[in-house]
């Protein structure tokens, strides 16, 4: 069955340009012009992804991200003004998957498309064994983590951020090393996006996020996820 992706822009043309682009490499479309049309979509056909644009008549796109992000984890794929730097780290915190900036590439979306939606549910992942430190449990194959008695909620992009540290605890992985792990293909990075998700996986598990124990930062060199006496192999 074919993915349903729904694009939420009240550009018209550019709209149609995408979902034409898209059907053609074998998704199922959905369009919305505005944030509230957006909103109801999600509800009414429960997209595997969304593409989202900032600029927005009714709501902006952080508004419709911070309202999808609180009733669904679907993959978000923003849009952003080119070369804005504030408008994407937003974009993460609020718990955008990704961004690209306009003017884009139909193939650059497209494989920046297939990246979010192979992160949240890729068969690879079905593979991979629980990974258990004290009371942090990650579970790759159902893709959710706990920490103690409380799931961990997290976007797709910061799971797979999480999964890719914590099977190589003990190693410094640089940005560049785990963007890669987490990607897995070449794409143009956004240095500061890393920053953003570690901090949002630190408020996540860390019993202090401003003194992490878990992640920690290696000053010029990366992170670091930090094995504790207490943890189970």
């Amino acid at each position: 069955m074919a993915e349903r992706i729904l694009i939420v822009d009240d550009d018209l043309r550019l709209s149609a340009m995408v979902s034409d682009y898209l059907a053609g490499n074998g998704y199922e479309m959905r369009r919305a012009g505005t944030g509230g049309e957006g909103l109801a979509e999600l509800a009414r056909s429960a997209p595997d992804a969304v593409i989202l644009d900032i600029m927005l008549p009714d709501m902006d796109g952080f508004e419709t991200c911070r309202r999808m992000r609180a009733v669904s984890s679907v993959p978000i794929l923003m849009l952003t003004a080119k070369g804005d730097e504030t408008d994407r780290i937003v974009g993460l915190e609020l718990g955008a998957d990704d961004y690209l900036p306009k003017p884009f590439n139909p193939r650059e979306l497209l494989a920046r498309l297939k990246a979010v939606l192979r992160r949240s549910g890729g068969a690879s992942a079905l593979r991979r064994n629980v990974l258990r430190f004290g009371r942090l449990e990650i579970d790759p194959g159902s893709r959710t983590a706990r920490l103690g008695d409380h799931d961990v909620t997290l976007t797709s992009y910061q799971f797979d951020l999480l999964v890719a540290l914590a099977e190589n605890a003990g190693r410094i992985l640089s940005r560049d090393q785990l963007m890669d792990l987490v990607k897995g293909e070449e794409l143009e990075a956004f240095d500061r996006s890393i920053d953003v998700h570690v901090s949002r996986i630190r408020a996540a598990i860390e019993t202090d996020p401003k003194h992490p124990r878990r992640i920690i930062t290696v000053r010029g060199a990366g992170y670091v996820f930090a094995r504790f006496q207490d943890d189970v192999e």
